[in-house]
C-alpha cells in the first residue's frame, strides 16, 4: 500500500459563524493494509450537506460533535480496493460514512457498508436522489407531511437537493407544489424543468406578498428547509391542521451565538394553532429503505422526477465548496468527485 496516499480534510477549529478554509487541515498520509475482517475503500464521491456544519459545533445534539484533528465526517461512494471479509469482493461500489478523504479502512460490517446496485442509477445517486437525501425528502413528507390530493405543499429551498424532490414527490401525489428558491435561475428551474405549479423568488424583496398570492387556500404542509424570513412568510399561510417536517433550518446555521438563532421549534410552537411539526431523521424508517429507493428509481425512470448535480473536483476543495453550499450557490445536490473507479 506505500505507493496509496490519503488526502484527507480534518477539522482543525471550531468556526465562528462561517466556515473559512483554515479551520480546517488537509494533509497526506500514507494508506496502510487492512486487517482480517475489513475493507480498504477508495472515495469516489463525497456528499457535502447541511448538516456538518452544526457537527463542527461543539454543542449538544443529535450527533457528536466532529472531535478537532478527526477527519471532517460526511456520506460516500466508494470502492472496495481490498476485502478481509466474505461479504465484499474487490470493485464492489459501496456506499459508507467515511468522510472528507481519499481512502479509507473500516470494519466490513454489512449494516454500514452498503452495496450499491447500479442498476437503480448512475453510482452518485446512491449519495442523493436514490440515497439519503432522496429518503429524507420522500419519508418526510409523506410520513410527516402526510400530503393529500388537493392539498398545497410549500417547499422552502426547492432547487436544493431535498427540497426539489419533495416538490415532485408532492406533484406525484396529486398536491399543488410550491417552490421558494433564491433568483431567477433557480426559479426558472424549479418551475419550468421540475414542473412545480409555482415559485417565490425570496431575493425579489417581496416573498410575503408572493406566497400569499401563490396560495390563495393557504398552505397544508410546509417542508422547511430554511427558517428565519423564509419561515415567517409562511407563518400566517398555515392552514388548521397543516404539518410541517423540519429538515433543516440553514439560514441559520452561521449565527455566531445561541441566542441569535431562530429554531422552527421554536417559532410554531409559539403559534395559537401550531401545526403538527417535528424535526426527523431518514434513519427513522430503515425497515422501509429498500422499497422507497425502488419507488424512487421508478419515478426516475418514468421522468416524474428530475435531478440536478453540482460537481467540483478533489477532496481539497471540500471546505470551499461546503462554504459556497451554505452560501445558496450550489443548484441542486453538492458533489465532490473525488476520484474514478479503478
Amino acid at each position: 500500500m506505500a505507493d496509496r496516499q490519503n488526502t484527507r480534510v480534518l477539522l482543525d477549529k471550531r468556526p465562528h459563524g462561517e466556515p473559512m478554509d483554515d479551520d480546517f487541515k488537509i494533509e497526506t498520509v500514507p494508506v496502510t493494509e487492512p486487517g482480517e475482517g475489513e475493507l480498504l475503500l477508495k472515495t469516489l464521491w463525497l456528499s457535502l450537506d447541511p448538516y456538518m456544519r452544526g457537527r463542527m459545533n461543539d454543542r449538544k445534539s443529535y450527533a457528536p460533535p466532529v472531535e478537532l484533528g478527526a477527519v471532517m465526517v460526511g456520506e460516500t461512494v466508494c470502492q472496495v480496493v481490498v476485502s478481509k471479509s466474505d461479504d465484499f469482493t474487490a470493485g464492489d461500489i459501496v456506499v459508507a460514512q467515511v468522510g472528507w478523504q481519499s481512502y479509507a479502512t473500516m470494519a466490513a460490517d454489512p449494516a454500514v457498508v452498503r452495496k450499491v446496485d447500479p442498476a437503480l442509477g448512475p453510482i452518485s445517486t446512491a449519495l442523493h436522489v436514490l440515497g439519503m437525501t432522496g429518503r429524507t425528502a420522500y419519508f418526510g413528507l409523506l410520513r410527516i407531511g402526510e400530503p393529500k390530493p388537493g392539498e398545497t405543499v410549500v417547499v422552502a429551498a426547492a432547487s436544493g437537493a431535498v427540497g426539489s424532490i419533495v416538490g415532485q414527490v408532492a406533484k406525484i401525489k396529486g398536491c399543488r407544489a410550491v417552490g421558494i428558491a433564491g433568483g431567477k435561475e433557480k426559479c426558472d428551474y424549479v418551475l419550468n424543468e421540475l414542473g412545480f405549479d409555482a415559485v417565490i423568488d425570496r431575493k425579489a424583496g417581496n416573498m410575503a406578498a408572493d406566497l400569499k398570492a401563490a396560495c390563495p387556500d393557504g398552505i397544508d404542509v410546509y417542508f422547511e428547509n430554511v427558517g428565519g424570513e423564509v419561515l415567517q412568510a409562511v407563518v400566517p399561510l398555515l392552514n388548521s391542521g397543516a404539518r410541517a417536517p423540519i429538515c433543516g433550518y440553514i439560514s441559520q446555521y452561521n449565527k455566531k451565538t445561541v441566542a441569535d438563532v431562530e429554531s422552527p421549534l421554536d417559532v410554531l410552537g409559539s403559534l395559537p394553532n401550531p401545526p403538527v411539526h417535528r424535526f426527523f431523521l431518514q434513519f427513522e424508517w430503515i425497515a422501509e429503505f429498500k422499497q422507497a429507493m425502488l419507488e424512487m428509481s421508478g419515478w426516475i425512470k418514468e421522468g416524474k422526477i428530475k435531478y440536478r448535480e453540482s460537481v467540483v473536483e478533489g477532496i481539497e476543495n471540500a471546505p470551499a465548496t461546503f462554504r459556497g453550499l451554505l452560501q445558496g450557490r450550489n443548484f441542486g445536490k453538492q458533489l465532490i468527485k473525488v476520484a474514478n473507479p479503478d
